[in-house]
Order: C-alpha cells, then structure tokens, then sequence
C-alpha cells in the first residue's frame, strides 16, 4: 500500500490506536528473539522493568523460519549456558562430514585433509531452525516478553526529529482494489525508544531504512542466493544421524555459484536443500529445477529411494559477508541478523551469528535506556561487533563468495589456498562489484535449458511442492508482489530475458499468459508466494517490488 492510500485511510478511519514499549522488535527469528530474550535477562539481573515486543509476520512463531540447518551452539552456549538442561531442541550433533564433488554420474569426496575449518563441523548440530526458533519463543514469553505473531509490520514511523520512533502493522480487510471492506481494520501504531529490525534476508523494511538512512554508502552490493530445501523421511536403513553432506558441481556448470547441502536429523528424518547464487547469467536457469535434478544423481537419490517427502519451502539468503554489511544503526534503531546480511557462507551458517548480532544490539540497547537515552544511534553496537568473536569469524570468511563467484575450480582452488594456508588471515580483501539484478544476460547469449520432467517420486514440480509448504494467502487482499511500471514485463523482461521470473521463482508465483489477440500478459499469482524474496532481488530493473501481505498469510512450515 502506497503513502498516498494509507494516508487517504488515515484521515478516514484514523487516528491509529498505539502502544508504547521501551523496545519493539520487528520479526520472530533467532536474531528478534535472542535480542527480546538478552533484553529481558539483563532487566531481570538488575531489578529494572523492560518491556518489550516482537511483532512476527506469520501464523506463528517459527511458521516462516527455513534454513538448512547445522548449528554452532556458540550464541546459543552465551544466551542460555544450560540450554541442554532446559530442553532446547538441539539434539543431534554431528557425526560425520563429507564434501563431494559432483558431475553428472560420479561423484568425488575431498580427503579430510584437504577440507577447510570452515567445512567440518565437529561440535555442531543439525536442527530443525523453526523448532529452535519456536523453543526461543517460549523462553521469551517465559520472561514476560509480549509477542504477537500474524501481524506483520508495514510502514515505519518517523519522529520530528527524523528518528525512527516505532512501526506500524498492516491495515486487515482491504480488498484487491485497495478499498477498505466490510471487515476493515486499521493498523495499529507500535511506538518505541528504540526499534529493532530483524526480518530476515531482504526485509521489507529493512531495504527501505538502507536508503532512508542512506545506510549502504561506503560498502560492497549485497550479493544473495536462493536457497530451496525439502524434508524428508528416509529408510531408517539409510539414516546415519548426525551425517552432514555438502556439494558442489553438477547440476550446475563450473561458473555458476551453488551447491547442496543434505543433513540427518532424528527420527529417519533428512534435510535436503540447493542454493544457487542469484549473481547467475543464464536467464533460462531455473534454482528449482535444478535442485531436483540434483536429486537424481546416484550418490544422492539412493537416500530417498523409498522414502516421503514431508515438507518444501525456499528462501533467499544473503552471502555478501563483512564487505557488504551497511550501517547498522540510525536514529532509533538498528539492523540485527540476516536483515543487516549477518550470514557466514563460507560455514553455510547464520542462525549463530543472528543471534549474536541480536544479543549485543539489546545490551546496547539496555545500556541506553537505563541512562535516560532514546531515539539517538546505539553506537556501542557496531563497536561491540567489531570487537566480538562474530567479526572475526566473519573477517576470516570475507573472501570465500569472491572466490567463489570465479567459477568452482579456480574459485575452489583460492579458497583452499586462503583457507588452508592463510588461515583465512590474507592480506587482501577481494570486493563485490555487482548487484545480483545487474548480471543477467539477454536471453540470446544462451540455449534454453531442458530440464527432465518431475517422476513424482524422486523429483516434483512446482505446485505440489507449494502445496505441501502450507502456503496461504486470502485472495480477496491486494496482491503484495507490485509492479512500478506494468509494461515492463512483457516489453523488457519477455522480450530480453525470457521471462525469467516464471524460472527463477520457486513457487509458481509469475506465469506469462498468451492473450486473445496474440500478445502475452504476465500473471502473478501472489497467493502462491513463499515470502523468499528472489523476485524482489533477481528482477533486472528492481521493477518487482515485495511488500508486505496481511499478517498470517504465506507458508506454515511445520519442522524446517
């Protein structure tokens, strides 16, 4: 919804009703949650009153969180040191590492020795991200935390002093003209001494205080990949808890960025995901497809054979590392987590750094408002990161995407010589040069990719995928995938590039639609959305913009 539209509501309907708190976080994930928890603890310790809310998007906490996932408990051993003691759902810990490089029927497993520190994972465990999340839910309602899921936070509010003073939620019962209907409700006003942003990877608000606050000068484009992910119950024949499996390869050619990731969990249950960097030229490439067809390799559909498909859901993530970290703070508020691009690729890990990022921010936070602070810039946050164990982890990964994006034997080759030999301690910093939108090629520099069609038993397509990731939204509010210019798609993005957005979304969400006078129309259907973002940052003129539906609406993922 436009500034225009909420303002015509406002002067109908309003004023918005508002609450006050001393901090309001926006976002359910381990990041929101590690810093309303952090919050609480240290009012606790001190015999002070906090409070605090998060405000989450989906149906419930832990509804929209997917990720691989293999976790260092580092973040989680500061936050709470008995966490085995209190039942936090982190119960296999990894047994075994491989790391196979694949072509298209063998595949080849790289020596122990040869596999950097940042591939082995001894100490780790492999999770179920939204249950964790949802146990990290539990322990902040626990500690007088308020926390409302299905509203999602859609406009933030600004002060006379061009401080962020809160956010508010989105307005329910609007219809898909954009009119108020029957069941109408105006959002509500959230207002606070300090705002936290913890959306995840591409937040919607978040992409908007980068160029309110300008908060991106001076660093490296992010850079992004799609991450796809199933879960699975396999014969307990095959299940090896604790194995963890990475690689890289086939399907994909050597210069494209990407790579799988398959982890045992308990229960005969196994994660299996593919990431492909949205940095890719090829405009007839599809992540989806080629996440099943990665499946059918030998070394890999073995797994599956006989087993059930249980769970689907994609996110984008963001890779870019330290050099494409923006400003974290601004007048009243700061970026914590994947929103600010928190994430270790080299590792294929963010959950430990969300939650660091998330803890030092609420220590700043608490340090300000219990000597009389609010609405300025928590300066002592970045300070803090800068001098915390993340920044160093994160500096010693900086080179790894750079590398990487060179291609998979040259990038391979480098990252073993900064890894092996440097301890990833170079003297160098290599840059990202382009924004993931600017690299896509006209369709013309290349030859349609022919993907096998889906057997329904190994591989699958598109909407029986969504299907299974619960994904709802109510068809009678407007559509959240929103077009600046609707000729765009068919002059520039059909007619250059294919149409590559019914390619690289991975729900079905963009279909181009022939017309009865024989030209074509793209079709958005919106209900489909995963709430991933790939559109949002893959579309070559930023034309496709994401904003946010009524909250409740997406996908509702059970154990991912």
């Amino acid at each position: 919804m436009t500034m225009t539209e909420t303002s015509r509501l406002l002067d109908e309907f309003g004023p918005r009703e508002s609450m006050e708190y001393d901090v309001v976080i926006v976002g359910g994930g381990p990041a929101g949650l590690s810093a309303a928890i952090r919050l609480k603890q240290l009012a606790g310790a001190t015999g002070t009153d906090m409070s605090v809310c998060v405000l989450e998007k989906g149906s419930e906490i832990g509804a929209h969180i997917l990720s691989g996932a293999v976790m260092d408990p580092v973040a989680m051993n500061e936050l709470f040191p008995n966490w085995k003691e209190m039942g936090a759902p982190l119960h296999t810990e990894v047994t075994e590492d491989r790391f196979l490089f694949l072509t298209e029927r063998k595949a080849y497993k790289t020596p122990a020795w040869a596999l950097p520190a940042c591939f082995q994972n001894h100490g780790n465990y492999v999770i179920s991200l939204a249950n964790v999340v949802r146990w990290l839910g539990q322990q902040a309602e626990a500690l007088g935390v308020e926390i409302f899921p299905g509203f999602s936070a859609a406009e933030v509010l600004y002060g006379d002093d061009g401080a962020v003073k809160g956010v508010a939620t989105g307005n329910l019962g609007i219809d898909r003209s954009g009119n108020p209907g029957d069941d109408f409700q105006l959002g509500m006003e959230l207002h606070a001494k300090y705002t936290f942003f913890a959306e995840g990877a591409r937040g919607h608000l978040g992409k908007q205080l980068m160029d309110h606050y300008a908060l991106n000068e001076g660093c490296d484009p992010q850079t992004y990949a799609l991450g796809i992910k199933e879960l699975w119950e396999i014969d307990p024949a095959k299940h090896q808890p604790g194995l963890v499996i990475h690689t890289a390869g086939w399907p994909l050619d050597a210069a494209t960025y990407g790579g799988s990731f398959l982890y045992h969990l308990e229960d005969n249950q196994v994660a299996v995901g593919y990431v492909v960097g949205l940095a890719y030229q090829n405009p007839y490439l599809s992540p989806y497809e080629e996440f099943q067809r990665y499946k059918t390799h030998p070394a890999i559909r073995t797994f599956f054979e006989g087993g059930k498909r249980i769970s689907y859901g994609a996110r984008a993530l963001a890779a870019g590392g330290l050099q494409a970290l923006p400003k974290l703070t601004f007048p009243g508020g700061v970026l914590v987590g994947c929103d600010a691009g928190f994430l270790n690729a080299s590792r294929i890990k963010g959950s430990h750094a969300a939650m660091k990022t998330g803890m030092l921010a609420a220590e700043a936070a608490f340090d300000a408002i219990a000597n009389g602070r609010a609405s300025d810039e928590l300066a002592a946050y970045p300070e803090a990161f800068r001098a915390s164990w993340l920044h160093d982890e994160l500096h010693r990964g900086r080179n790894f995407k750079p590398f990487m994006a060179q291609g998979l034997y040259k990038g391979s080759l480098m990252v073993g010589i900064d890894q092996l030999l440097f301890r990833g301690k170079a003297p160098w910093t290599l840059r990202h040069k382009h924004a993931d939108h600017e690299c896509l090629r006209p369709a013309t520099d290349f030859t349609p990719i022919q993907y096998p069609k889906p057997d329904g038993k190994i591989s699958f397509d598109r909407l029986s995928s969504v299907f299974i990731s619960n994904t709802n939204h109510s068809e009678a509010q407007p559509p959240h995938l929103t077009l600046r210019s609707a000729d765009v798609p068919v002059e520039l993005n059909l007619k250059t590039f294919a149409g590559p957005e019914q390619r690289y979304c991975p729900a079905g969400v963009y279909e181009y639609i022939g017309t009865d006078d024989g030209a074509a129309r793209l079709q958005i259907n919106a209900q489909n959305c995963l709430h991933c973002k790939t559109c949002d940052i893959k579309d070559p003129t930023q034309n496709i913009v994401w904003v946010t539906p009524e909250g409740g609406g997406g996908p509702n993922y059970p154990n991912m």
